[in-house]
């Protein structure tokens, strides 16, 4: 595979997010080629079977957001 060289370091921000948009978009054309983690799975299915049997609800968007802004470093 030939390695595409694009000229990074002359993109702004926006256009680098719109790039990584753009990519992970096209990507998801082919699900067939991206496998989760067996780990992931596995806590997706652990969080579905708790969400059935009513140990844990649904988050508001908004609450979701501030809770991951507060639990993760994003600077």
């Amino acid at each position: 595979m030939e390695r595409v060289q694009l000229p990074l370091s002359e993109l702004n921000f926006e256009q680098k997010l719109d790039l990584l948009e753009q990519l992970w978009g096209n990507l998801m054309n082919d699900e067939e080629r991206i496998k989760a983690q067996e780990w992931h799975e596995n806590v997706l299915r652990e969080r579905e079977a708790a969400f059935k049997a009513g140990r844990i609800k649904p988050s508001d968007w908004e609450e979701a957001k501030k809770r991951i802004y507060e639990n993760v470093s994003c600077r």
